[in-house]
């Protein structure tokens, strides 16, 4: 029984003694952002200290490092500051555009190229622990097509010199076929950002019928037998007719002939009696041989003004074998017209 009493005391000696020593010990210390310890336990006693450093990618820059347990139970002060690693600027991409995400430990950055060029290398870097980027700057490279296809029976024209058969993105051409052959699709086409060519039209052969025929005229060079793509034919009027239109018409690329053009009649000059202004001249009507103006020709009869007693002239227009006289226009007596002097042609023009 003595002994089972000694060791009760002895418990509650320890009990006591831990518990009045806890009052004394350090608990676990606050750890400034971005920094570490090696070893961390629940309880520190006085005396006891710590090192603290930074983590990776982490620089120090302010301290001190070293923080001790006070008999008092608390650690000493520290100013230590870790802040993160600068990586350095990583340069300009030619031909294309750098985005920075930051700087420092773990950003990133992206590259991307501008249309028409190709990336090669890594399309992104990341900032590491060392202070400089996970890959170097990448390159832009132009996209090439070669050369662009040519049609059976076609030819091509590029909008720039070409040089060790490479033509650059952009690179633009002309599609034209050799007569009697004609484009169909587009005539234009260029290199895309992707590397090949847009579509490549063809070439086929286009005739056309006879050429038609117009009232009042003929077709020239009529002794063809056979019409093709962009081949022409002239036409011309009988007598005094006028031709109306393209004097040569167009085989097209539909098969059908351009407009046709038309000939249009000559006009009469209806009053028997009376003087009129044709072609900048003034011309007595029985003067005029024959009694006939041109399709368009202009041709002006003289009309009173009864007011201000003076002449004055009114032009009307030859359409198609239709010259309308003005109303105003009063055709004279045969002794007036045989005076002359009091006709509105002869006296004092308004």
């Amino acid at each position: 029984m003595e002994f089972w009493g000694l060791i009760q005391h002895f418990c509650v000696f320890l009990l006591v003694s831990a518990q009045d020593y806890e009052h004394n010990v350090c608990e676990q210390p606050e750890i400034p952002l971005n920094a570490e310890v090696e070893e961390l336990q629940r309880f520190f006693i006085p005396g006891a200290e710590l090192v603290l450093s930074c983590k990776t990618g982490y620089t120090q820059v302010l301290g001190p490092r070293r923080i001790v347990c006070s008999a008092s139970g608390t650690w000493s002060k520290t100013k230590l500051n870790c802040r993160p690693i600068v990586c350095p600027y990583h340069g300009d991409l030619s031909n294309g555009h750098v985005y920075y995400e930051g700087n420092t430990y773990q950003s990133t950055v992206n590259y991307t190229c501008n249309e028409g060029h190709i990336l090669l290398g890594d399309d992104g870097a990341v900032c590491l622990a060392n202070g400089s980027w996970s890959t170097s700057v990448p390159e832009c490279k132009p996209v090439s097509c070669g050369l662009a296809p040519i049609p059976q029976f076609g030819m091509i024209i590029y909008d720039r010199a070409v040089k060790d058969d490479v033509t650059p993105y952009g690179t633009r051409v002309t599609y034209q076929c050799l007569p009697p052959y004609a484009v169909f699709g587009n005539t234009k086409a260029h290199c895309t950002a992707q590397g090949i060519w847009t579509e490549t039209p063809e070439c086929r052969v286009v005739t056309c019928p006879p050429p038609p025929p117009i009232d009042k005229g003929y077709v020239l060079d009529n002794d063809i037998k056979d019409y093709f793509f962009m081949d022409t034919v002239g036409y011309d009027c009988f007598g005094d007719y006028v031709l109306e239109g393209s004097h040569r018409i167009t085989c097209q690329k539909n098969g059908q002939w351009s407009q046709k053009p038309s000939c249009k009649a000559p006009c009469e000059v209806g009053i028997a009696r009376g003087r009129i202004l044709y072609k900048e001249k003034k011309i007595w009507i029985e003067d005029l041989k024959p009694n006939m103006v041109a399709h368009m020709d202009l041709v002006s009869v003289y009309c009173m003004d009864q007011a201000r007693k003076c002449g004055y002239a009114v032009p009307s227009q030859c359409i198609d074998g239709t010259l309308i006289i003005p109303g105003c226009f009063r055709e004279p007596s045969i002794m007036q017209y045989h005076f002359q002097a009091s006709l509105p042609s002869e006296i004092q023009q308004c």
